[in-house]
This record gives C-alpha cells, structure tokens and sequence, in this order.
C-alpha cells in the first residue's frame, strides 16, 4: 500500500506511449481544447527576448501539481490545473534549478507554463481515457507552445529538447507527431534528453524518423534512462516493456559498469539547498530491466524524495548533474561544426 500510494503521488503510469501521429493543436483551433495564449511573457517559466548563446533549450518540467479539494481549481475540469496554479508554479520553478540549470551554461532556456494532469485521477481511469486526457489540455498546451517558440524566438537556432516524467511522455508525442510533420525544424534538433520515462524499441519501430543515442557526440538523437538501484520495492510503473537506457557516465548502452570516479559530480536538492557531491553516484545499463543502475547509499539522500524503495526517479538528473551538462556541451560543438 506504501508503495502504490508513493507511486499515486507522482507522474507515473500514462502507458499507452504515443504511438499514431496526430494533429498539431494550435490556439485557433475550433475542434480541440483551447491552447494557453503564450504570446504573454507571464506564461513562460523561462523566456529570452535576445539569445546570447548558439543553441537553445526547449525544457518541460515534470509533474508539479496534485489535485487538492480544498484549493480551488476549474470547475469545467478538477483534475487539470489552471495555467496560473500556485502550486504548480512553484513545483516547476524547484524542477527549474533541479534539471534545466544543468543546462543553463550550454543554452538559451525556454519552459512554458503548461496545465498538467493530475497523475491520482489518470491511474484511477482505464488506459484509453488515461490517453484521451493527456492528449487534451496538456498536449495542445505543449504544442501550442513549442510552435510559438519556433515561430517567434528560436529564430534557426539549433535547440536540445529537455523533459522528466510527465514532461517527458508530452515530449514523446513531440517528437513522434510534431517532429514527423515538421522535418526542417527535427533537422535542427540536437538531442532530446527524454529521461524519467520510457523511450521503447516498439516506440521506435513506429516512429523510423527517429533514432536513439549509441554514443556521447551523435546528434538528432533521444537520449533516456530511468534510475533505479539494484534491487526496488515492488514494481516501477515508469519502466515500460522494451524500454531502452543509455549510460549517464559513458553514454554507450553497453552494460559495462561506469565507477564513482568516472563521474563528473551530482547536484542533490536538500530542501532547497543544492549539494555538490563528487565520486558519488556510479552508473550501469541493465538492458534486461531497461534502466540505469546506480549504487548511492540511499542513506545520504533526502528521505522525502523517495519512490518507492530503490527507485530513484526524483534523482534522474541529479546523480548526472554534471555528466548531463558536459555531455549536452559535447554534442552542441558536434551539431554546429557540421
């Protein structure tokens, strides 16, 4: 019971992974849910009027809201967020300098704003109504917002597209529908760091236009993994049949372990206070369970950031902090040497 309501709590199980392209939603569109207007500054988590990089980063937070019956929400829809929740404000903001800062130092960052669904009600509808939903509000949001920043503020930059959890399964519809019906703007796309869910070898056989990584410089390629220890509690509901995962050290999907040595440093969130930690977390393919194994002593983490026993979702990009940011680097010089 712990452990499914530990799993409840958070983005997990939206299982049915976008497969089938589908129609770009815009927001003057007659025929589907009405898109956030992001040409106001107040819907971006991260805007820039004037890039000062090369390249820009088109980031998607994870879940950062849950339904709360005491809080007002709309009432055409409880179980979606307003765009201006104050809760989900401030969780996107603490996923903000959780993930994207690692690539601050690489990109101009662009994050909307976007409705999220919450995950408790998704897990209690059958699969189909899960995809319908997800499929709605959230995903036109999304859409909306990643065709107004191509439009009006990428200006031909290459870009990295960066997401978690909830983030990451919108960005797989992404890159399944809007990449396929927008080739010019996929050949600018340098890498899609989709981790916190799971990127599939079924995925891939419906999508060819796409590939995933084999090593640390190939570009136009996704780049996934979930994190989990050797053994966990029960079951992870992130982790799909076939999921791929590529080293957050070595960046190969071979099964060859990655030391604590080999590691350029984790960034761990202690309530609100980022903790640099060297030779910490370590790395290992599991192609069997499709994940990244890693052997931090569960010990030295913030207990409240727990999963479910060895499931390390909330560290995705902590324990590779680093790695994420010299590996985004590498392939940035890689893509604009072409």
């Amino acid at each position: 019971m712990k452990t499914r309501l530990l799993i409840i709590v958070l983005w997990v199980s939206f299982t049915l992974v976008a497969c089938g392209a589908g129609k770009m939603y815009t927001a003057d569109s007659t025929s589907e849910p009405k898109a956030t207007d992001y040409s106001k500054p107040e819907r971006w988590l991260s805007l820039h009027y004037s890039a000062v990089k090369d390249v820009d980063v088109f980031y998607i937070y994870p879940t950062s809201w849950q339904n709360d019956p005491k809080v007002p929400n709309e009432k055409s829809d409880p179980y979606v967020c307003r765009i201006d929740n104050p809760s989900m404000l401030t969780g996107s903001k603490e996923a903000f300098e959780s993930q994207a800062t690692a690539f601050e130092t690489v990109g101009n960052i662009y994050a909307p704003y976007y409705r999220q669904v919450d995950a408790g009600y998704a897990l209690s509808l059958e699969i189909e109504k899960r995809d319908e939903m997800i499929r709605g509000i959230p995903k036109t949001d999304v859409f909306t917002a990643f065709d107004f920043y191509i439009k009006h503020y990428n200006k031909g930059r290459p870009f990295f597209l960066v997401s978690h959890s909830q983030g990451t399964l919108l960005m797989i519809f992404l890159l399944s529908e809007y990449m396929k019906e927008n080739p010019e703007v996929y050949k600018r796309m340098i890498a899609a760091y989709a981790i916190g869910y799971s990127i599939t070898k079924d995925f891939l056989a419906k999508n060819p236009h796409l590939k995933f990584a084999e090593g640390p410089a190939d570009t136009g390629v996704i780049i996934s993994y979930n994190t989990e220890a050797p053994t966990i509690e029960g079951t992870s509901f992130l982790v799909l049949p076939g999921a791929i995962a590529i080293n957050p050290i070595t960046w190969t999907r071979e099964e060859i372990p990655a030391t604590i040595e080999e590691s350029l440093g984790s960034r761990i969130d202690f309530n609100g206070t980022y903790v640099d930690k060297f030779k910490y977390a370590d790395a290992r393919v599991d192609k069997k369970r499709g994940v990244v194994i890693c052997n931090v002593d569960p010990t030295t983490l913030p207990a409240k950031t727990h999963w479910a026993k060895g499931i390390y979702h909330t560290h995705d990009y902590g324990f590779y902090y680093y790695n994420l940011r010299e590996n985004a680097a590498k392939r940035a010089e890689k893509f604009l040497s072409k």
